[in-house]
């Protein structure tokens, strides 16, 4: 396994990935363009990473520097990033903030998800942001029937419950801050999401 700064002949390859993570019916509209991903290299290309594993591109993470006065208003996805070109990136701001990351469904369980994290957190020890912060969907909430997305986050976090994105994202030692309503359009995350932080 490689992971390495993603270039501008990645991108083909990396919008193949998202379709093949996210198959349909998930909305084509909700995926990276060719210019999306162009518009995150230009402004911000030390912080886009992706996975190869024998030469075959198995994963990537998109990522954006923000302010911490963005940050702290926790506003939607696209408010927080300025829409799918990361109009809100700041080069100076204080937070590395992760905007996505795919794993090829062939290559998951390999620890690829886990040495991308690495990747973003090694950016801040570097000097790329003072911490870390992510807000990540929560497939299991419609169906946990918990009344509320903020109880079912309490449970995921106490161990109570187990949520097939946010639950591996607390092994890495991200750690759960808040729940936020109506973060993004994900029907089965009932428009919420987590929001997680990784200080070093």
């Amino acid at each position: 396994m490689i992971i390495r700064p993603a270039q501008v002949g990645d991108i083909p390859g990396m919008v193949a990935l998202q379709r093949a993570c996210f198959p349909e019916p998930f909305p084509e509209d909700f995926l990276w363009k060719p210019n999306h991903l162009e518009a995150h290299l230009d402004k911000f290309p030390e912080g886009q990473f992706v996975a190869e594993v024998d030469g075959v591109l198995a994963g990537s993470a998109s990522n954006c520097r923000i302010g911490l006065g963005n940050y702290r208003r926790h506003a939607s996805w696209e408010d927080t990033l300025g829409g799918w070109t990361f109009e809100a990136f700041d080069a100076e701001g204080a937070v590395l903030y992760g905007a996505d990351i795919s794993v090829h469904p062939s290559f998951r369980r390999q620890g690829i998800a886990r040495a991308l994290y690495a990747a973003r957190f090694e950016l801040i020890r570097q000097g790329g942001a003072e911490f870390y912060a992510t807000a990540c969907r929560l497939p299991g909430f419609l169906a946990s029937g918990h009344e509320t997305a903020h109880t079912y986050v309490q449970a995921v976090v106490a161990g109570r419950a187990v949520d097939a994105t946010l639950t591996p994202l607390l092994r890495m030692d991200l750690q759960a801050i808040t729940c936020l309503e109506n973060y993004m359009e994900d029907e089965e995350s009932g428009n919420a999401a987590c929001l997680l932080e990784w200080r070093p």
